[in-house]
């Protein structure tokens, strides 16, 4: 009886770590579309506007869940509490919230290199720069779709099958 409980939580354990792997793969494009929808409202608030970078920071993060719009929080606060200049405060709301997204590094890359101009440039080489990222991140997203598409099913099966193995060569 005890080694059927000890079977039964292996194959859980197993099955949930694959669902949660696919989660992530699942997670990922939805989180690209969502820091291309940022760039585009940081932009029409910088155009049309005419909106500070704080102020448009902190229009923006109420729209978004977690861990995105902490992210667009913490920059503003540290830009409006600090005194930090855009590109620290950007990079260090990066750098703390970044680990909570299920985005990679070429993604981090980008949202990075933004940082730099954010609040340094005029208007329209700000858009030039927005506009720049916001197409890197759709390439990006065709990706992160495709990647999607091939590993999401076969990391949950694959949690389901290592698990049963695992019972297997229990028993």
């Amino acid at each position: 009886m005890l080694k059927l409980i000890g079977a039964v939580m292996v194959l859980a354990a197993a099955t949930l770590f694959g669902l949660a792997q696919a989660a992530q793969f699942a997670r990922r494009p939805r989180q690209i579309r969502q820091l291309i929808h940022v760039l585009q409202r940081l932009e029409t608030e910088m155009v049309y506007g005419f909106t500070p970078l704080v102020d448009a920071l902190r229009r923006i993060a109420p729209q978004l869940g977690e861990p995105l719009g902490g992210m667009l929080r913490e920059a503003a606060e540290r830009m409006e509490t600090d005194g930090a200049t855009a590109k620290a405060s950007w990079h260090e709301a990066v750098r703390l919230h970044w680990k909570h997204t299920s985005l990679k590094a070429n993604e981090r890359e980008v949202w990075n290199q933004l940082g730099y101009t954010l609040g340094i440039t005029d208007r329209e080489d700000q858009v030039k720069h927005l506009k720049l990222a916001a197409s890197l991140l759709q390439a990006e997203e065709q990706n992160a779709w495709e990647e999607q598409r091939r590993y999401e099913k076969m990391w949950r099966s694959l949690g389901l099958l290592a698990g049963a193995f695992i019972v297997i060569l229990m028993y």
